[in-house]
């Protein structure tokens, strides 16, 4: 009796730390990691080292599955379709896939500061992937100005995006977790 309670009290303080651990993964999607992902490998981990005890549904892994490919879609194409929506050729809003990822890089060196670096070096970084290549295609400065801006304003939405995705499965691994 005194061990099945152990065992059962154990699985809710592992949970309990899957949960919180999942908070940071979530954290971690603001910095342009693959902090969703993070959140879905831990928990299928945990279900599968706790099997017996099925703190998860194979319904919970999977939602959680598809929501972290929906968040990588969101934003991905946050950018591309920012920059499409402005007028800016399919060239211009490919380079600036590059371009956030390289922004998002060069963010953290420019504005080391948490958060703020990741954000502002991908949204700067995909508009002026779309500058160049709209610019170097002969259109107007201005136009092309107004292209970037609108892809440097679809990629912040795309983050945001992939963010809220991320909320919710943190939500849904919570309740699935904690929920009596």
């Amino acid at each position: 009796m005194g061990s099945a309670l152990y065992n059962g009290w154990m699985l809710y303080v592992g949970l309990l730390i899957l949960v919180l651990l999942n908070v940071l993964w979530l954290a971690l999607v603001l910095l342009g990691l693959p902090g969703n992902w993070l959140m879905v490998l831990t928990t299928a981990l945990f279900a599968w080292w706790a099997w017996d005890r099925r703190p998860f549904s194979g319904g919970t892994l999977i939602a959680i599955a598809l929501l972290a490919v929906a968040g990588e879609l969101i934003e991905f194409f946050g950018g591309t379709v920012g920059a499409r929506r402005a007028g800016a050729s399919w060239r211009a809003s490919f380079a600036g896939i590059l371009g956030a990822l390289i922004g998002g890089l060069a963010g953290i060196v420019v504005f080391p500061v948490l958060f703020v670096g990741t954000i502002v070096g991908a949204c700067l970084g995909v508009g002026l992937a779309v500058w160049l290549v709209e610019t170097s295609r002969g259109e107007h400065p201005e136009l092309s100005f107004r292209r970037a801006v609108g892809a440097g304003m679809g990629e912040f939405v795309g983050i945001l995006g992939k963010f809220a995705v991320g909320v919710v499965i943190w939500l849904t691994i919570a309740v699935a977790a904690l929920w009596p």
